[in-house]
């Protein structure tokens, strides 16, 4: 899988669907239960995950680990439990633990649309995007699921990494249409749009980011090259010294100092 896509789709993984294409900015992705707890145990265990959950954001993977065991001490079938050891092991790129965990979490909570769309994306980590997308369809179908935009965005970009541009564009709007302040989605249609020559389309999508959030080193550099194909040089050099001032030493500053536009 190309390794921009994969960066790019973990940290949406782990953040809100306001996530732009650079994935800036880092949030937790659900780790527990959003069902209140059906008894003490339960509710000791569902604080660990929640404590180990944050440790996990803060890049404190030891702790995390600490914590998720912690819980499943005091609640050995606590699924979310081991839907953050999975999380923690895969951002450790402790690919065996990570899928073990999973799949221990998704027997005790089959249903569960977080521990899916985590495990979706695990497989489609590690070269396995045909199988990621019916654990992602079954996260975003779920009726309880209060953000189905996430698994359908994930499912976009891995469609992207089977070079399957019809079904990314397809899940990336569907995405977009549950959430149209979902710039990840909006980054993915750009790129689309800017490799397929749709470059007006492409530059409106850039567009629709930049009047949401402050734009990504990956954004800018994506909107250059679309100006670049339109012929507006202005804009072009615009960006380009937005690009040197605000991100000085990125790798898309360095594309452009090399002229590696496409």
């Amino acid at each position: 899988m190309n390794k921009t896509i994969a960066a790019i789709g973990l940290v949406f993984l782990l953040a809100g669907c306001t996530v732009t294409g650079g994935g800036s900015g880092k949030g937790a992705q659900q780790a527990v239960s959003a069902q209140p707890a059906a008894n003490e145990e339960q509710q000791r265990a569902k604080v660990h995950t929640e404590l180990g959950s944050l440790y996990m954001l803060d890049g404190r993977s030891a702790i995390a680990l600490e914590e998720a065991r912690i819980a499943l001490s005091v609640d050995p079938n606590y699924a979310p439990a081991y839907n953050l050891l999975g999380l923690t092991h895969m951002v450790l790129n402790e690919a065996k633990l990570a899928e073990e965990n999973f799949e221990k979490a998704l027997r005790l909570a089959p249903g569960d649309p977080e521990i899916s769309n985590n495990f979706g994306w695990f497989l489609c980590q590690n070269g396995r995007e045909k199988d990621s997308i019916a654990y992602f369809m079954a996260a975003a179908k779920n009726p309880l699921y209060t953000t189905p935009t996430k698994p359908y965005t994930n499912a976009g970009i891995c469609s992207l990494g089977l070079k399957d541009d019809k079904a990314a564009e397809e899940y990336l709007m569907t995405a977009l249409r549950l959430s149209p302040t979902n710039t990840q989605a909006l980054f993915w249609l750009a790129d689309i749009a800017h490799r397929q020559g749709r470059h007006s389309e492409a530059r409106q999508w850039t567009t629709d980011i930049e009047k949401m959030v402050e734009p990504t080193a990956e954004v800018i550099w994506l909107a250059l090259r679309i100006e670049r194909k339109l012929g507006n040089r202005d804009a072009e050099a615009r960006y380009a010294s937005q690009l040197r001032r605000r991100f000085p030493g990125s790798p898309e500053q360095r594309l452009l100092i090399q002229g590696q536009y496409d």
